[in-house]
C-alpha cells in the first residue's frame, strides 16, 4: 500500500468547529498533546506495522480521537468525521447510515468495540470511489 494522504491538524480543528456550529457544544481543544497523539496514531501504524489497510488507518484515527478526548466537546463526532474525510481523500466513501454510525461510535467510546472491530466496520460500510 502506498502512503495515504493524512488529515491535517487544522482540518480536525475545523471539523470540530463545524460540527459544534451544527449540533452545539463547547468549542476548543482540551489537550494539544492528546490531539497530536490521536492524529499521529495512523501514521505510526502505517510506518511500523508490516501489513495495514486503509480501514485499519481510519479506525486508528477514530480510536485515537474518540478515546483521547482531545477536544472539549464533540470527540465522537469528530472521530467519525475525520475518519470519513480520511477515507474520502484516499478514494473511499463511507456509506453507513447516521443511526449505524451513532451506535458504532457509542460502542467505541464505551469500550464495547475494539479498534480491530472498528476496522472491520469501516471495511463493511465503505466503497472504493
Amino acid at each position: 500500500m502506498k502512503e495515504p494522504t493524512w488529515v491535517l491538524r487544522d482540518v480536525a480543528a475545523a471539523v470540530q468547529q463545524m460540527l459544534l456550529s451544527e449540533h452545539g457544544g463547547l468549542s476548543g481543544i482540551r489537550d494539544e498533546a492528546l490531539l497530536d497523539s490521536a492524529l499521529f496514531r495512523p501514521q505510526n501504524l502505517f510506518a511500523y506495522r508490516e501489513s495495514v489497510s486503509i480501514f485499519d488507518l481510519a479506525a486508528s484515527y477514530s480510536y485515537g480521537l474518540a478515546l483521547n478526548h482531545p477536544f472539549i466537546d464533540g470527540n465522537k463526532r469528530v472521530a467519525l468525521t475525520v475518519s470519513a474525510i480520511f477515507l474520502e481523500i484516499n478514494g473511499y466513501s463511507l456509506n453507513a447510515t447516521e443511526a449505524e454510525a451513532v451506535i458504532t461510535f457509542e460502542h467505541l467510546a464505551s469500550g464495547k468495540l475494539t479498534e480491530k472491530q472498528l476496522s472491520a466496520w469501516f471495511h463493511d460500510f465503505t466503497q472504493h470511489s
